[in-house]
This record gives structure tokens, sequence and C-alpha cells, in this order.
């Protein structure tokens, strides 16, 4: 039996060497907080490469310095951050892995030095300071700014662009009702809401010509927000602007309770997968390989995402291998030790 975990999968003219992603996970590690890579950055997405993981993702990353999660978080707002992310990438490309960079604007989440922004003047919470209502001009300014990054991650040589639009995000907020109140063309109506998403779209595949993913939260965990017939739509109009991959996660555009469960946002993967007929990723507490080769094998999503298993176990990929009972190959300077 083919071992579809070690399957190679290609995307254009990108192709990974097997379906194990490593997903974007911010690090908070930026403590000079001018959006540069690290060392740390070099030894933490490297060692993941070294590892034999297909698809190195690396965390979300700024396209704008007030759009930051967090002041420790890394950016591609300016040309001068550039240089850290090519010698990152060729530190990835070196053994093989394929890289991608999460492009993200955090909107009303933003912890800066700057006042945050959001589609309407929604705080996340009581406790929460309200963020600014974007302009129009706000709002062109922020999608020029993400055509700019991908201007920039073409210059880093990144293999793919993932657009974040997920996590509660700003991108998220214009999805949804929950945080979109606008009564222009960029709220109402779920055409009005994608709008923002449908225009950075556009602007990214002005300059940039490879694959590109978007990570969406397929579930908001409330009556009154998006349902997955909305993901369903959205999903349609992102594969008709040739979106490549949609990344599949769940939750934080409101604080909400989730029943979290291993694979448990695997069934809004699936059902975008067979409504949409696009490729799918899948996240959330999968971490047995026999469940992630369930999940290929039975078609319910096409890559595998793994966050705080390969932060525990940078080797896992080695690890699946063997409880798969396939032949990996072993990085060169490890081969004495690999398969003993």
């Amino acid at each position: 039996m083919t071992v579809k975990l070690f399957e190679p999968i290609a995307f254009k003219s990108v192709t990974l060497k097997n379906r194990i992603v490593m997903a974007p996970m911010c690090m908070y590690s930026v403590v000079k907080e001018d959006g540069q890579v690290t060392p740390f950055h070099l030894t933490h997405y490297e060692s993941r490469a070294v590892g034999q993981t297909g698809l190195i993702m690396i965390e979300a990353t700024a396209v704008q310095p007030e759009g930051r999660i967090s002041m420790q978080d890394l950016g591609i707002w300016q040309d001068e951050q550039i240089f850290g992310l090519l010698n990152l990438n060729k530190r990835i490309h070196a053994h093989g892995a394929t890289s991608a960079i999460q492009l993200g604007h955090a909107g009303r989440k933003a912890e800066t030095n700057a006042p945050s922004m959001a589609p309407s003047a929604i705080a996340m919470n009581e406790s929460d300071q309200k963020p600014i209502e974007m302009s129009k001009a706000d709002i062109s300014t922020t999608i020029e700014a993400f055509k700019d990054a991908a201007r920039r991650a073409v210059q880093a040589q990144f293999d793919i662009i993932e657009i974040h639009a997920a996590h509660g995000y700003l991108i998220n907020q214009f999805l949804s009702p929950l945080s979109n109140h606008r009564t222009d063309e960029y709220g109402g109506n779920k055409e009005n809401r994608y709008r923002f998403l449908s225009e950075i779209i556009s602007a990214i595949k002005t300059v940039w010509n490879g694959p590109l993913f978007v990570r969406i939260s397929a579930d908001e965990y409330n009556e009154k927000g998006n349902q997955i017939d909305d993901f369903i739509y959205f999903s349609q109009q992102m594969k008709a602007q040739g979106v490549d991959l949609i990344d599949v996660s769940t939750g934080g555009v409101i604080q909400a309770h989730i029943n979290v469960y291993p694979g448990y946002q695997i069934r809004h993967a699936e059902q975008i997968k067979q409504a949409v007929n696009i490729p799918t990723g899948t996240v959330g507490l999968i971490t047995s390989p026999l469940h992630a080769e369930e999940i290929l094998q039975n078609e319910r999503a096409d890559l595998i995402f793994l966050a705080r298993e390969l932060l525990r176990d940078p080797y896992w990929p080695r690890r699946a291998a063997q409880e798969l009972n396939y032949q990996l190959e072993a990085p060169k300077p490890y081969r004495r030790g690999w398969n003993r």
C-alpha cells in the first residue's frame, strides 16, 4: 500500500516532497521589535527542514508594522527585511524542503504602539480598546501593503504565499458579520464582506505567479456568525480567483468555548474539499501518523498541518515513517543514526 503521507504533491510548478506541513506558529521572538529574522528563527525553521517536513511555513508575518499581533512578530513591511528572509529560505531549501510565508494583519487584535484598526469600531471584548474603523483610504493602503509584501516574498525566494484570513485577524474581521458592521461595499451581505479578501488576492496575483494558499476559520462557534454555507461560498470565490489550497482552521473572531479533541477541525476541511473541489489542508491536534494517513487515504484533506507536535518533535516525519513502514531517506550527515 502506498503511504500517502510521503507522496509528493504539486501546486502549479512547485512540488512538495511529502504532505507534512509545519503550520505557521507565532514565535514572538523578535526581541529588537524590528520585524527582522533572528538566529532563533534560522535554527527553529531549519531544524524542521532537516527533520524532513515537506513544507515549512513561517509564522504570520506582518505586512504593516501596526498590523503585528505583537511587537515581537516577524515583518515584511519594508525592503530591509528581505535579506533575513532570503537567508532563512536558503537554509530551508538546502534540505529539500519547500518554503511558505503567511502574510497577515492583526486588525483589532494587534498589540503595538499604534491604535488598532478594524472594519468596524467594535472591540474584541469589553476589556480591549475600541479599534478605529478603517476608511476606504485605509483599506486601499492595506491592500497595497499585502501586494508589496508579496513582491518582497518573491525577492526572498519563497515558494508559496499564504494569506492569513483566519483566527479573528483583520481579513477574518471583514469576512465575519460578528465584527463587520459596515454599510458600504465592504460590509453587509457575504458578497460585500468578501470584497476585502478578493481585492487582496487580486493585488497579490499582479506580482506573484506561484501557488497561493488562504487560511480561513471555517467555524465561528456562534449562530450569528458565518456558517458552513458561507465558507463554501468564500472558498468557491477563492477558487475562481485562482487560489490553490484552502488551509482550514476555526475560531478566533470572538471569544468562544471550543470543544477541542484530536482532529476536531478535519470535518470542516473535508466539507469544503468535497463541496468546492479544491485542495484543502487540515490542522488541529493531529499527532498520530496513523491518524494523518487516514485523513489522506480517505481524501478528507490534501495536506496535514502540524503545529505543537512539531514543536515537541522536529523529527516527527522520521517517527511517522517508522510507524507507517515507509523507508524515509535520512539527511546525509545523520545517516549513521537515523534508522537505528
